[in-house]
């Protein structure tokens, strides 16, 4: 674990739960996109990088969930390198109670108030055309998060975030986290018109066909519409949905997996709304959801 990869001439990964990536900028300086969850994870990087002679530039936050910006904190404590993210995940990753609060809609509890959902602050700008290193492109990705994006580097190498999942995940558990179907289902597009040597998913193996990947994710997407159309053949309200989803699939409830899969379900049924798939009353003071 925290192996580094070199994957073509100026390009390299870090091999851990969720991917880094590394842009050689020069011979002696380096960018780092992405940072892992926490103060651990910055100190592999930055042995790593002393490993290698490097200098760490800047940091590239690809969207603002811990996983990717937990290590900021401490690399810019030792190594006073600026971190940028794209829009509104600049702004979550320089003040982090936002992820666990707009997860659970409110002031998070203790339980919510853990690594994997609440990085430690660090400072961080918005990421534009301005400021991007040179030899990488920003590439937008929204779905999974806000404005989540990801990067493609001069040598044919394109990081991609967490707009797809592995296929050992999907099929483990089966609601990962969406925030826009919509844009989630025009971002798998996306990614299936992109030309390159090597695709990186933060959470996905390597590969140089990525289209496989992206169907397998959009089947689940439209699997979980038709089950959620199923449920609500009757009136339902959004706990009950829950309950039922978590039965499906056999999924176990904690407080992570109740705000993660309960925050995607409600984008999941925004969604359905939209397309006019599903309908909502208001009956007794309760929100119930109905197929269209």
């Amino acid at each position: 674990m925290y192996e580094l990869i070199q994957v073509a001439p100026r390009t390299y990964y870090i091999q851990c739960p969720a991917k880094m990536g590394i842009w050689k900028l020069s011979d002696t300086e380096a960018v780092l996109i992405d940072s892992g969850n926490d103060k651990d994870a910055g100190r592999k990087v930055q042995k790593i990088l002393e490993a290698q002679g490097w200098t760490l530039h800047s940091i590239l936050n690809t969207h603002a969930n811990a996983d990717h910006n937990g290590g900021n904190a401490l690399l810019q404590q030792r190594l006073h390198a600026p971190a940028y993210a794209p829009g509104i995940d600049a702004a979550i990753t320089s003040h982090p109670i936002l992820e666990p609060a707009f997860l659970y809609g409110g002031f998070p509890p203790k339980p919510l108030r853990n690594k994997f959902l609440l990085a430690q602050k660090s400072d961080c700008q918005v990421l534009t055309e301005e400021v991007l290193p040179k030899g990488l492109t920003m590439l937008p990705l929204p779905g999974h998060f806000f404005d989540m994006c990801g990067f493609g580097t001069e040598d044919g190498v394109w990081f991609l975030a967490d707009c797809l999942s592995g296929a050992n995940i999907v099929e483990k558990y089966h609601v990962n986290f969406i925030y826009d179907v919509a844009a989630y289902l025009e971002t798998l597009d996306k990614v299936c018109t992109l030309e390159g040597r090597l695709f990186l998913p933060a959470h996905a193996e390597p590969v140089e066909n990525i289209r496989p990947l992206a169907e397998l994710n959009r089947n689940k997407v439209l699997e979980i519409c038709g089950v959620l159309e199923e449920l609500c053949r009757e009136p339902l309200g959004f706990e009950e949905i829950l309950q039922e989803v978590f039965a499906h699939y056999q999924l176990t409830m904690d407080f992570n997996q109740y705000v993660l899969v309960g925050s995607t379900i409600r984008s999941y049924l925004a969604y359905l709304l939209d397309q006019g798939r599903l309908s909502a009353e208001f009956s007794d003071c309760r929100l119930l959801w109905r197929r269209a």
